[in-house]
Protein backbone atom coordinates (compact mmCIF):
# COMPACT_ATOMS: atom_id res chain seq x y z
CA UNK A 1 0.00 0.00 0.00
CA UNK A 2 1.55 3.37 -0.98
CA UNK A 3 2.30 5.91 1.73
CA UNK A 4 -0.08 8.84 2.13
CA UNK A 5 1.10 12.16 0.82
CA UNK A 6 1.29 15.18 3.11
CA UNK A 7 -2.11 16.57 1.97
CA UNK A 8 -3.93 13.21 1.66
CA UNK A 9 -7.04 12.57 3.78
CA UNK A 10 -7.69 9.01 5.09
CA UNK A 11 -10.67 7.46 3.35
CA UNK A 12 -14.05 6.34 4.69
CA UNK A 13 -14.06 2.53 4.36
CA UNK A 14 -16.10 -0.56 5.18
CA UNK A 15 -14.96 -2.85 8.00
CA UNK A 16 -16.20 -6.21 6.64
CA UNK A 17 -16.04 -8.15 9.89
CA UNK A 18 -18.41 -5.79 11.75
CA UNK A 19 -20.20 -4.00 8.92
CA UNK A 20 -19.20 -0.65 10.40
CA UNK A 21 -17.46 2.28 8.76
CA UNK A 22 -13.78 2.69 9.61
CA UNK A 23 -11.04 5.27 9.14
CA UNK A 24 -7.32 4.85 9.88
CA UNK A 25 -5.58 7.80 11.56
CA UNK A 26 -1.84 7.57 12.21
CA UNK A 27 -1.97 3.79 12.08
CA UNK A 28 -4.94 3.50 14.47
CA UNK A 29 -8.30 2.17 13.21
CA UNK A 30 -11.34 4.13 14.40
CA UNK A 31 -14.86 2.61 14.07
CA UNK A 32 -17.51 5.16 13.14
CA UNK A 33 -20.85 3.29 13.22
CA UNK A 34 -22.97 1.48 10.65
CA UNK A 35 -21.39 1.83 7.21
CA UNK A 36 -23.32 4.19 4.94
CA UNK A 37 -25.41 5.71 7.72
CA UNK A 38 -25.66 9.47 8.27
CA UNK A 39 -24.32 9.04 11.81
CA UNK A 40 -21.13 7.31 10.61
CA UNK A 41 -20.52 9.96 7.93
CA UNK A 42 -20.98 12.77 10.45
CA UNK A 43 -18.58 10.99 12.84
CA UNK A 44 -16.08 10.61 9.98
CA UNK A 45 -16.26 14.34 9.20
CA UNK A 46 -15.76 15.20 12.88
CA UNK A 47 -12.76 12.89 13.29
CA UNK A 48 -11.10 14.17 10.12
CA UNK A 49 -11.65 17.80 11.12
CA UNK A 50 -10.09 17.21 14.57
CA UNK A 51 -7.21 15.25 12.99
CA UNK A 52 -6.37 18.08 10.55
CA UNK A 53 -6.74 20.76 13.24
CA UNK A 54 -4.30 18.81 15.42
CA UNK A 55 -1.57 18.83 12.81
CA UNK A 56 -2.66 15.50 11.26
CA UNK A 57 -2.12 13.72 14.54
CA UNK A 58 -4.51 11.88 16.85
CA UNK A 59 -5.03 14.37 19.66
CA UNK A 60 -5.43 12.35 22.80
CA UNK A 61 -3.99 13.25 26.17
CA UNK A 62 -1.22 10.69 26.64
CA UNK A 63 0.45 10.01 29.95
CA UNK A 64 3.53 8.45 28.36
CA UNK A 65 4.35 11.26 25.87
CA UNK A 66 7.92 12.45 26.42
CA UNK A 67 9.15 15.96 25.79
CA UNK A 68 11.21 14.78 22.81
CA UNK A 69 8.05 13.35 21.24
CA UNK A 70 6.10 16.52 21.99
CA UNK A 71 8.88 18.67 20.50
CA UNK A 72 8.88 16.56 17.34
CA UNK A 73 5.13 17.03 16.90
CA UNK A 74 5.40 20.74 17.61
CA UNK A 75 8.24 21.02 15.10
CA UNK A 76 5.94 19.73 12.35
CA UNK A 77 3.38 22.38 13.30
CA UNK A 78 6.00 25.15 13.34
CA UNK A 79 7.38 24.19 9.93
CA UNK A 80 3.89 24.27 8.43
CA UNK A 81 2.58 27.37 10.23
CA UNK A 82 5.45 29.87 10.19
CA UNK A 83 5.69 30.32 6.43
CA UNK A 84 5.30 33.20 4.03
CA UNK A 85 2.73 33.07 1.20
CA UNK A 86 5.44 31.80 -1.18
CA UNK A 87 6.16 28.84 1.12
CA UNK A 88 9.53 29.97 2.50
CA UNK A 89 9.95 29.67 6.30
CA UNK A 90 10.00 32.81 8.44
CA UNK A 91 12.73 33.65 10.94
CA UNK A 92 10.37 32.80 13.81
CA UNK A 93 10.59 29.09 12.91
CA UNK A 94 14.34 29.16 13.53
CA UNK A 95 13.89 31.18 16.74
CA UNK A 96 11.53 28.51 18.09
CA UNK A 97 13.93 25.69 17.20
CA UNK A 98 16.72 27.42 19.11
CA UNK A 99 14.49 28.02 22.13
CA UNK A 100 13.28 24.42 22.51
CA UNK A 101 16.68 22.86 21.76
CA UNK A 102 17.78 23.31 25.39
CA UNK A 103 14.52 21.78 26.66
CA UNK A 104 15.18 18.64 24.62
CA UNK A 105 18.79 18.51 25.82
CA UNK A 106 17.93 18.78 29.54
CA UNK A 107 14.55 17.03 29.76
CA UNK A 108 14.05 15.14 26.49
CA UNK A 109 13.25 11.85 28.24
CA UNK A 110 10.97 13.49 30.84
CA UNK A 111 7.21 13.03 30.47
CA UNK A 112 5.68 16.13 28.91
CA UNK A 113 2.96 16.25 31.55
CA UNK A 114 5.62 16.43 34.29
CA UNK A 115 7.35 19.56 32.95
CA UNK A 116 6.84 21.83 35.94
CA UNK A 117 7.61 25.51 36.64
CA UNK A 118 10.83 24.51 38.46
CA UNK A 119 12.04 22.67 35.36
CA UNK A 120 11.30 25.74 33.22
CA UNK A 121 13.27 27.88 35.69
CA UNK A 122 16.15 25.39 35.46
CA UNK A 123 16.16 25.77 31.67
CA UNK A 124 16.16 29.53 32.12
CA UNK A 125 19.06 29.35 34.58
CA UNK A 126 21.13 27.55 31.95
CA UNK A 127 20.46 30.48 29.63
CA UNK A 128 21.45 32.99 32.32
CA UNK A 129 24.68 31.26 33.29
CA UNK A 130 25.61 30.31 29.73
CA UNK A 131 26.40 26.70 30.70
CA UNK A 132 27.71 24.96 27.61
CA UNK A 133 28.06 28.25 25.73
CA UNK A 134 30.70 30.94 25.53
CA UNK A 135 28.54 33.60 27.14
CA UNK A 136 25.05 33.75 28.64
CA UNK A 137 22.12 35.36 26.89
CA UNK A 138 20.90 38.85 27.69
CA UNK A 139 17.77 39.31 29.80
CA UNK A 140 15.39 40.32 27.00
CA UNK A 141 16.48 37.40 24.84
CA UNK A 142 15.97 34.94 27.72
CA UNK A 143 12.41 36.20 28.32
CA UNK A 144 11.58 35.77 24.64
CA UNK A 145 12.95 32.22 24.57
CA UNK A 146 10.98 31.28 27.69
CA UNK A 147 7.81 32.63 26.07
CA UNK A 148 8.48 30.50 22.98
CA UNK A 149 8.84 27.42 25.20
CA UNK A 150 5.55 28.22 26.90
CA UNK A 151 3.93 28.65 23.49
CA UNK A 152 4.73 25.00 22.72
CA UNK A 153 2.79 23.85 25.79
CA UNK A 154 -0.04 26.22 24.94
CA UNK A 155 -0.27 24.57 21.52
CA UNK A 156 -0.28 21.14 23.18
CA UNK A 157 -3.16 22.17 25.48
CA UNK A 158 -5.03 23.77 22.58
CA UNK A 159 -4.88 20.48 20.66
CA UNK A 160 -5.75 18.36 23.74
CA UNK A 161 -2.36 16.68 23.84
CA UNK A 162 -1.69 17.82 27.42
CA UNK A 163 -4.05 18.86 30.23
CA UNK A 164 -4.51 22.63 30.76
CA UNK A 165 -2.86 22.45 34.19
CA UNK A 166 0.59 22.02 32.58
CA UNK A 167 0.45 25.33 30.72
CA UNK A 168 -1.21 27.10 33.66
CA UNK A 169 1.66 26.07 35.91
CA UNK A 170 4.28 27.37 33.47
CA UNK A 171 2.48 30.72 33.24
CA UNK A 172 3.24 31.22 36.94
CA UNK A 173 6.93 31.70 36.10
CA UNK A 174 7.39 35.46 35.93
CA UNK A 175 9.71 37.20 33.49
CA UNK A 176 13.17 38.34 34.54
CA UNK A 177 13.16 41.96 35.73
CA UNK A 178 15.86 44.50 35.03
CA UNK A 179 18.29 44.86 37.92
CA UNK A 180 16.93 41.79 39.70
CA UNK A 181 18.70 39.04 37.83
CA UNK A 182 22.23 37.96 37.00
CA UNK A 183 21.37 38.05 33.29
CA UNK A 184 23.12 41.00 31.62
CA UNK A 185 21.24 43.76 29.88
CA UNK A 186 21.59 43.92 26.11
CA UNK A 187 23.36 46.91 24.64
CA UNK A 188 20.99 49.13 22.65
CA UNK A 189 21.58 49.19 18.91
CA UNK A 190 23.34 52.45 18.11
CA UNK A 191 23.93 54.19 14.79
CA UNK A 192 27.27 53.45 13.18
CA UNK A 193 29.68 56.37 12.61
CA UNK A 194 29.40 57.67 9.06
CA UNK A 195 33.17 57.38 8.60
CA UNK A 196 33.02 53.65 9.32
CA UNK A 197 30.35 53.21 6.66
CA UNK A 198 32.24 55.14 3.98
CA UNK A 199 35.49 53.33 4.79
CA UNK A 200 34.22 49.94 3.59
CA UNK A 201 32.37 51.00 0.42
CA UNK A 202 35.41 50.39 -1.75
CA UNK A 203 35.68 46.83 -0.37
CA UNK A 204 32.13 45.67 -1.17
CA UNK A 205 30.38 45.02 -4.46
CA UNK A 206 28.43 47.70 -6.28
CA UNK A 207 25.21 45.98 -5.23
CA UNK A 208 26.06 45.90 -1.51
CA UNK A 209 27.26 49.51 -1.63
CA UNK A 210 23.93 50.58 -3.14
CA UNK A 211 22.02 48.62 -0.49
CA UNK A 212 23.97 50.40 2.26
CA UNK A 213 23.25 53.83 0.77
CA UNK A 214 19.55 53.01 0.36
CA UNK A 215 19.27 51.96 3.98
CA UNK A 216 20.90 55.19 5.12
CA UNK A 217 18.46 57.26 3.07
CA UNK A 218 15.20 55.34 3.55
CA UNK A 219 15.57 53.63 6.95
CA UNK A 220 14.35 50.33 5.47
CA UNK A 221 15.02 47.04 7.20
CA UNK A 222 17.81 44.84 5.78
CA UNK A 223 15.32 42.16 4.77
CA UNK A 224 13.23 44.70 2.87
CA UNK A 225 16.24 45.94 0.91
CA UNK A 226 17.31 42.37 0.10
CA UNK A 227 13.84 41.44 -1.21
CA UNK A 228 13.30 44.60 -3.28
CA UNK A 229 11.85 43.97 -6.75
CA UNK A 230 11.04 46.41 -9.54
CA UNK A 231 7.38 45.36 -9.49
CA UNK A 232 7.11 46.43 -5.83
CA UNK A 233 8.18 50.03 -6.56
CA UNK A 234 5.58 52.61 -7.62
CA UNK A 235 7.51 55.12 -9.75
CA UNK A 236 4.57 57.30 -10.82
CA UNK A 237 5.05 60.30 -8.53
CA UNK A 238 7.94 62.56 -7.63
CA UNK A 239 8.58 60.37 -4.60
CA UNK A 240 8.63 56.65 -5.32
CA UNK A 241 6.83 54.24 -2.98
CA UNK A 242 8.26 50.81 -2.24
CA UNK A 243 5.74 48.25 -0.95
CA UNK A 244 7.63 45.08 0.11
CA UNK A 245 6.09 41.79 -0.89
CA UNK A 246 6.72 40.52 2.66
CA UNK A 247 7.52 42.45 5.80
CA UNK A 248 7.92 41.91 9.52
CA UNK A 249 4.39 42.91 10.61
CA UNK A 250 2.48 41.45 7.66
CA UNK A 251 0.88 38.69 9.76
CA UNK A 252 -0.71 41.42 11.92
CA UNK A 253 -2.59 42.74 8.88
CA UNK A 254 -0.43 45.89 8.65
CA UNK A 255 0.80 47.52 5.45
CA UNK A 256 4.32 48.76 4.83
CA UNK A 257 5.29 51.64 2.53
CA UNK A 258 8.81 53.03 2.16
CA UNK A 259 9.34 56.45 0.54
CA UNK A 260 12.20 56.74 -1.97
CA UNK A 261 13.28 60.32 -2.58
CA UNK A 262 15.40 61.80 -5.40
CA UNK A 263 18.77 60.84 -3.85
CA UNK A 264 17.71 57.25 -3.31
CA UNK A 265 16.18 57.16 -6.80
CA UNK A 266 19.52 58.13 -8.33
CA UNK A 267 21.16 55.20 -6.52
CA UNK A 268 18.42 52.78 -7.51
CA UNK A 269 17.86 53.76 -11.13
CA UNK A 270 20.95 52.04 -12.68
CA UNK A 271 19.82 48.70 -11.24
CA UNK A 272 16.29 49.09 -12.65
CA UNK A 273 17.33 49.62 -16.28
CA UNK A 274 16.36 46.63 -18.44
CA UNK A 275 15.42 44.65 -15.34
CA UNK A 276 12.65 42.06 -15.36
CA UNK A 277 9.81 43.37 -13.18
CA UNK A 278 9.67 40.21 -11.08
CA UNK A 279 13.48 39.94 -10.63
CA UNK A 280 15.25 41.12 -7.49
CA UNK A 281 17.00 44.47 -7.83
CA UNK A 282 20.21 43.41 -6.08
CA UNK A 283 21.56 40.06 -7.26
CA UNK A 284 24.63 38.24 -5.87
CA UNK A 285 24.90 36.47 -9.21
CA UNK A 286 25.39 39.79 -11.00
CA UNK A 287 27.84 40.93 -8.32
CA UNK A 288 29.94 37.78 -8.78
CA UNK A 289 29.85 38.18 -12.57
CA UNK A 290 31.03 41.80 -12.26
CA UNK A 291 33.81 40.76 -9.87
CA UNK A 292 35.11 38.15 -12.28
CA UNK A 293 34.94 40.60 -15.20
CA UNK A 294 36.91 43.14 -13.18
CA UNK A 295 39.56 40.54 -12.30
CA UNK A 296 39.88 39.61 -15.97
CA UNK A 297 40.24 43.27 -17.00
CA UNK A 298 43.03 43.76 -14.42
CA UNK A 299 44.84 40.59 -15.48
CA UNK A 300 48.54 41.18 -16.10
CA UNK A 301 49.35 37.79 -17.68
CA UNK A 302 48.83 37.90 -21.48
CA UNK A 303 45.67 36.22 -22.71
CA UNK A 304 47.62 33.52 -24.52
CA UNK A 305 49.30 32.33 -21.33
CA UNK A 306 47.96 30.70 -18.20
CA UNK A 307 44.34 29.67 -17.65
CA UNK A 308 41.61 30.87 -19.98
CA UNK A 309 38.62 32.54 -18.26
CA UNK A 310 36.32 29.86 -16.89
CA UNK A 311 38.63 26.93 -17.61
CA UNK A 312 39.51 26.24 -13.96
CA UNK A 313 35.99 26.29 -12.53
CA UNK A 314 34.45 23.24 -10.88
CA UNK A 315 31.66 21.60 -12.88
CA UNK A 316 29.44 21.25 -9.80
CA UNK A 317 30.58 23.75 -7.15
CA UNK A 318 29.26 23.51 -3.61
CA UNK A 319 28.13 27.09 -3.57
CA UNK A 320 26.69 29.19 -6.38
CA UNK A 321 25.52 32.79 -6.05
CA UNK A 322 21.74 33.14 -5.86
CA UNK A 323 19.37 35.61 -7.42
CA UNK A 324 18.93 37.64 -4.22
CA UNK A 325 20.76 38.52 -1.03
CA UNK A 326 19.59 37.25 2.32
CA UNK A 327 19.95 39.20 5.54
CA UNK A 328 22.80 36.87 6.56
CA UNK A 329 24.70 37.12 3.25
CA UNK A 330 24.27 40.91 3.31
CA UNK A 331 25.64 41.01 6.87
CA UNK A 332 28.56 38.74 6.00
CA UNK A 333 29.55 40.95 3.06
CA UNK A 334 29.75 43.93 5.42
CA UNK A 335 31.62 41.88 8.02
CA UNK A 336 34.26 40.77 5.52
CA UNK A 337 34.80 44.37 4.44
CA UNK A 338 35.15 45.47 8.09
CA UNK A 339 37.75 42.74 8.64
CA UNK A 340 39.80 44.12 5.73
CA UNK A 341 39.49 47.79 6.69
CA UNK A 342 39.72 47.39 10.49
CA UNK A 343 41.98 44.39 11.19
CA UNK A 344 42.82 43.42 14.75
CA UNK A 345 46.08 44.80 16.18
CA UNK A 346 49.07 42.52 15.40
CA UNK A 347 49.36 41.23 18.97
CA UNK A 348 45.70 40.10 18.96
CA UNK A 349 45.56 38.41 15.55
CA UNK A 350 45.78 34.73 14.80
CA UNK A 351 49.21 33.52 13.81
CA UNK A 352 50.62 30.67 11.73
CA UNK A 353 51.76 27.54 13.54
CA UNK A 354 53.59 24.42 12.49
CA UNK A 355 51.33 21.77 11.02
CA UNK A 356 51.73 18.34 9.47
CA UNK A 357 54.21 17.39 6.76
CA UNK A 358 51.66 17.90 4.00
CA UNK A 359 50.86 21.37 5.37
CA UNK A 360 53.96 22.61 7.24
CA UNK A 361 52.40 25.96 8.22
CA UNK A 362 48.75 26.61 9.01
CA UNK A 363 46.58 29.18 10.76
CA UNK A 364 45.89 28.34 14.38
CA UNK A 365 42.36 27.32 15.28
CA UNK A 366 40.10 29.55 17.35
CA UNK A 367 40.61 27.44 20.48
CA UNK A 368 44.41 27.59 20.03
CA UNK A 369 44.23 31.34 19.51
CA UNK A 370 42.07 31.88 22.63
CA UNK A 371 44.44 29.74 24.71
CA UNK A 372 47.54 31.55 23.46
CA UNK A 373 46.43 35.16 24.01
CA UNK A 374 44.73 34.53 27.37
CA UNK A 375 41.51 35.98 28.87
CA UNK A 376 42.74 39.59 29.20
CA UNK A 377 43.83 39.85 25.57
CA UNK A 378 40.64 38.06 24.50
CA UNK A 379 38.58 40.74 26.25
CA UNK A 380 40.59 43.42 24.43
CA UNK A 381 40.01 41.65 21.10
CA UNK A 382 36.26 41.53 21.76
CA UNK A 383 36.22 45.21 22.69
CA UNK A 384 38.11 46.05 19.48
CA UNK A 385 35.66 44.07 17.38
CA UNK A 386 32.62 45.65 19.02
CA UNK A 387 34.09 49.12 18.46
CA UNK A 388 35.17 48.67 14.83
CA UNK A 389 32.59 46.24 13.41
CA UNK A 390 29.01 47.07 12.52
CA UNK A 391 26.00 45.33 10.99
CA UNK A 392 23.22 46.44 8.62
CA UNK A 393 20.58 46.77 11.35
CA UNK A 394 22.51 49.78 12.67
CA UNK A 395 21.95 51.66 9.40
CA UNK A 396 18.24 51.85 10.19
CA UNK A 397 19.13 53.67 13.40
CA UNK A 398 21.36 56.03 11.40
CA UNK A 399 18.36 57.00 9.29
CA UNK A 400 16.12 57.41 12.36
CA UNK A 401 18.71 59.62 14.10
CA UNK A 402 19.06 61.80 10.99
CA UNK A 403 15.29 62.17 10.56
CA UNK A 404 14.80 63.10 14.22
CA UNK A 405 17.54 65.70 13.93
CA UNK A 406 16.01 67.19 10.81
Amino acid sequence: MPLLTRNAVPSYRLHKQSGQAIVTLNGHDVLLGLHGSAVSKAEYDRRIAEWIAGGRQINRQSGDLTLSQLIERYRLHVEAYYRRPDGTPTSEADNIRQAIRLVRKLYGSTLAGEFSPLKLKAVREHMVSGIGARRGYVRDSINKRVNRIRAMFKWAVENEILPPSVHQGLMAVSALKAGRTAAPEGDPIKPVPEAFVRAILSHVSEQVGAMIDLQLLTGARPGEICSMRAIDIDRQGKVWIFRPEYHKTQHHGLFREIRIGPKAQAILQPFLNNLDLSAYVFSPREAESSRRAKMHAERKTPAGYGNRPGSNRRPSPRWQPGDRYTVNSYRRAIQRACDMVFPLPPNLRRSRVRGKKSNPMRWETESEWRLRIGPDALAKARAWVEEHRWHPHQLRHNAATRLRRE
